[in-house]
């Protein structure tokens, strides 16, 4: 995060390049003038009324650009898309979909998949982390541990689509993302309940949402996630919940805040706009006040 010492000290140089501007005045021989003609020259420009009304727009601009140059600096967020097993075909199209969204939000999305920037250094500098279609073992013990770290520091996660067919073998990467993928039927239409409407990734839309995708069934689901939409099992073929059937969820974990959603499948997914809306929800949940205390 931008430091006060920062901001302050950008401002002056803008400052400073305003005011020598504004000030600037034809070059007057020296040798023309007398000690005494200077001496007044300078001292009645500093009393004219046009000196008067410089000075205080040059103190609102001063001030304005303290404002910009502590408030304009992107929230970066990491966005990760290894693939160790299953490569989803959207992949490319998601990751311009999703720093297109940052553009317009004023986050700054970083694509990788450089597993190496899993470590304690690297991490500190993202609001939040996302994981795009992952699949299989992607991180190595050391990244794991990380990336724990990351996330017990205050770090948020979301997870997309795949992000839980990702560390079938680590426990604690399992309770982050809230579930386990388990199979999943054709890709066709279904209507999704919305359990929450306040929160940030569901408040722009209904009470049901009627949309097509690749739609997963879950193995192992996290107890303590918060849910926020459901799908009905009797508008699709292939769901194995017989009950609830948890789509996308949130929850506070280990220190850190996690997103999730089992939606994304498709490129399609990401041109429309209602997804968009949940996702930046999501990602904006995960953020949420942009601290992280490795102290802890």
């Amino acid at each position: 995060m931008i430091t006060l010492d920062t901001c302050l000290i950008g401002a002056y140089r803008i400052f400073l390049s305003i005011f020598s501007k504004a000030f600037y005045v034809e070059k007057i021989e020296p040798n023309n003038l007398k000690t005494s003609d200077t001496l007044a020259i300078q001292s009645s420009s500093l009393t004219t009324p046009n000196f008067r009304f410089q000075t205080l727009r040059l103190l609102s601009l001063f001030f304005i650009s303290l404002f910009f140059s502590c408030s304009s600096e992107k929230e970066k967020v990491l966005l990760f898309t290894k693939t160790a097993a299953f490569r989803h075909q959207n992949i490319e199209k998601g990751v311009e979909a999703l720093q297109a969204l940052g553009v317009k939000n004023d986050l700054l999305i970083e694509h990788t998949e450089d597993a190496t920037l899993f470590s304690e250094d690297q991490l500190a500098q993202y609001a939040a982390v996302i994981f795009f279609n992952t699949t299989g073992d992607v991180l190595n013990d050391v990244q794991q541990a990380d990336f724990e770290r990351y996330i017990q520091a205050g770090g948020g996660y979301v997870g997309i689509h795949a992000a839980t067919d990702t560390e079938h073998a680590w426990p604690w990467y399992h309770q982050l993302s809230g579930a386990y993928f388990s199979d999943h039927p054709n890709i066709q239409e279904a209507k999704l309940l919305i359990k929450n409407q306040e929160h940030l990734a569901t408040a722009s839309l209904g009470s049901e949402w009627v949309r097509t995708d690749e739609w997963y069934n879950f193995k192992n689901v996290y107890e303590k996630i918060e849910v926020l939409i459901e799908i009905d099992e009797s508008s699709y073929k292939g769901g194995k919940h017989e009950g609830s059937h948890p789509m996308s969820w949130y929850h506070v974990f280990d220190g850190g805040r996690a997103f999730y959603t089992g939606m994304g499948h498709t490129e399609e997914t990401f041109k429309e706009p209602q997804f968009l809306a949940h996702l930046l929800g999501g990602i904006q949940y995960a953020i949420g006040d942009n601290h992280r205390d490795y102290s802890l």
